[in-house]
């Protein structure tokens, strides 16, 4: 609980400590000494101490050697020095609980003034189940390894490719975290603290959810297969074993798209995607598309295309634009039934060019509507059809690269049309 001795105004107390009480974090504030001022009730459960069984103790008592010996050092020094070596920058720990078992966490500490006077926060995640859930990743693989030695590569680095992308939702995360703290200083600010922690723990749990979902049945799919490969010794069961080989190369098709696309908002939040600009004409790139989607088409669906831009020159990245075309391409199939139509047509409009993309398929609840393009997020009547909810959000990004705009007009049960604008000249 907040320590209302340090927190004069009455209100601003009362707002701060709904805010601890209801976070799902641990939440400690120190003194320079390294005394405990506060700690919320999720900060007590997760080291097993009562409240008052830790305020007024040295901070060390929640730690293991080495850390608990030195911490007091690392204070001073950067009370010296000014030097931060881990104060606003979050890092893994190892935490003490009471019972003297050690468990994983996720560390942020920030420097905060109340009053004129210096404090330390400290925001705790335990990890345990994140890395119980990186363990059996590294089984499946080693299990893996033993009955598919051809694959083993492959899904390695596919496994590698999550564990790195999740590592960076985590520092990005606490990134948040830490600008969630710094919005401490006034009422109105306090309020936007409160809605950026909800939003985060939204994203959160959406992708839990999609990770759970989309991640579940092709591991589920890799392991049987791989279980049931070596069951099939003879040279009449040559047909079996290829079929359990292609159900693990789709699996891994899969989770490697996934990948691709958490890699494409990787490189985007960090400021590493730089269109490469070039002059094409833009039939070619239709045509290469047309080709490409054929296999995704369902029974009885057709692509039709129509275009006015023959021997029409773009200047722009042409590997953007493609991969804008096709994953708008790709969702109109995959949220079409068979024997549906989906047209794309596209026609110069003065100094740009028009590209609209239009299918007879479930189309988008007018109260979705709003949320698309939103980071992990699935329409509600497109739960049961396999995505991650990025894809959309990747298409938006490239586009506001690209100059581009992208609209929509959708209607449940009739489908939906996306409309994006290119410059025709893509100025640096």
């Amino acid at each position: 609980m907040p320590n209302s001795n340090l927190f004069p105004n009455e209100a601003h107390f009362n707002i701060l400590q709904s805010i601890v009480e209801t976070a799902i974090d641990g939440i400690l504030l120190i003194d320079p000494a390294g005394k405990i001022l506060m700690v919320n009730t999720a900060g007590t459960r997760l080291f097993g101490f009562s409240t008052e069984e830790m305020l007024g103790n040295n901070v060390s008592m929640l730690m293991p050697p080495p850390d608990r010996d030195h911490h007091n050092d690392y204070i001073d020094n950067y009370r010296r020095t000014g030097i931060r070596k881990i104060i606003g920058i979050g890092r893994e720990v190892q935490g003490r609980r009471k019972n003297g078992t050690l468990f994983p966490a996720r560390l942020a500490v920030s420097e905060v003034t109340i009053e004129g006077n210096q404090y330390f926060t400290g925001i705790l995640q335990d990890i345990t189940e994140m890395k119980a859930v990186q363990q059996r990743i590294i089984n499946l693989n080693n299990e893996l390894k033993q009955s598919v030695i051809d694959k083993t590569t492959e899904l390695q680095e596919t496994v590698n490719l999550l564990l790195e992308t999740n590592q960076q939702l985590n520092r990005s995360i606490e990134k948040h975290k830490s600008y969630e703290l710094a919005l401490l200083a006034t009422r109105d600010e306090l309020k936007k603290a409160l809605a950026m922690e909800k939003e985060l723990n939204s994203l959160k749990s959406r992708f839990v959810s999609m990770t759970s979902h989309e991640f579940k049945t092709p591991l589920s799919s890799i392991l049987s297969s791989a279980s049931l490969i070596s069951k099939y010794v003879t040279t009449e069961q040559e047909a079996d074993r290829a079929r359990h080989v292609d159900r693990i190369k789709s699996s891994v098709n899969h989770l490697n798209g996934i990948m691709i696309d958490f890699l494409s908002l990787t490189k985007i939040d960090e400021g590493h995607f730089i269109p490469v600009i070039s002059g094409f004409l833009i039939e070619d790139l239709l045509v290469d598309l047309q080709a490409e989607t054929q296999d995704l088409l369902k029974k009885d669906q057709e692509l039709i295309c129509r275009h006015e831009v023959k021997g029409l020159h773009i200047n722009s990245d042409k590997k953007v634009i493609r991969n804008i075309l096709y994953n708008l391409l790709s969702n109109a199939i995959k949220y079409s039934d068979e024997g549906k139509k989906i047209i794309c047509t596209i026609m110069p409009i003065s100094d740009a060019i028009q590209i609209t993309i239009k299918d007879e398929g479930m189309g988008i609840p007018a109260e979705d509507q709003k949320h698309i393009g939103s980071r992990f997020f699935r329409a509600t009547n497109a739960i049961n059809v396999p995505g991650t909810g990025l894809g959309l959000n990747i298409v938006l990004s490239y586009l506001h690269t690209l100059k581009g705009e992208l609209s929509f007009d959708s209607q449940e049960g009739k489908g939906t049309t996306f409309t994006i604008q290119l410059p025709l000249h893509h100025e640096k």
